[in-house]
């Protein structure tokens, strides 16, 4: 049942979110610091957790699995619109150092793709 789903992804928000907060407490930063990255890796651990402890019905596992495809898009949306807003409203250099990592990403597409099909190619040549 998807309100599985939604249960184990408001679970998972609530503890990464006390966690966030207390990281930045101990920090001595009153901000939740990394959250939403908590809850996604909670979401991430139970979820796939779930599935090999436990046996559940088709409809409650995919249920849980909409819930935790939906939840890491839209937060990642989310964090990058605060990023960008408070990128452009803290000067030029903010801006500047954002482009350069999105720079820097794309540039290293290329090369994280031949790490992987070399390693792929790898594992089916001791295949065979």
């Amino acid at each position: 049942m998807v309100v599985y789903g939604v249960a184990l992804l408001s679970l998972c928000l609530l503890l990464g979110t006390y966690l966030g907060n207390v990281l930045g407490y101990l920090m001595g930063i009153d901000a939740n610091v990394g959250g939403v990255g908590i809850a996604m890796l909670l979401l991430i651990i139970l979820s796939n957790l779930s599935s090999k402890k436990f046996a559940m019905k088709p409809m409650t596992e995919s249920g849980i699995h909409f819930w935790s495809a939906m939840y890491i898009p839209i937060v990642v949306a989310m964090a990058a619109k605060q990023n960008v807003v408070a990128a452009l409203s803290s000067g030029w250099l903010a801006v500047i150092a954002g482009v350069a990592a999105v720079l820097v990403s794309f540039a290293l597409v290329p090369v994280i793709t031949r790490i992987g099909s070399s390693s792929s190619n790898a594992t089916s040549a001791k295949e065979s």
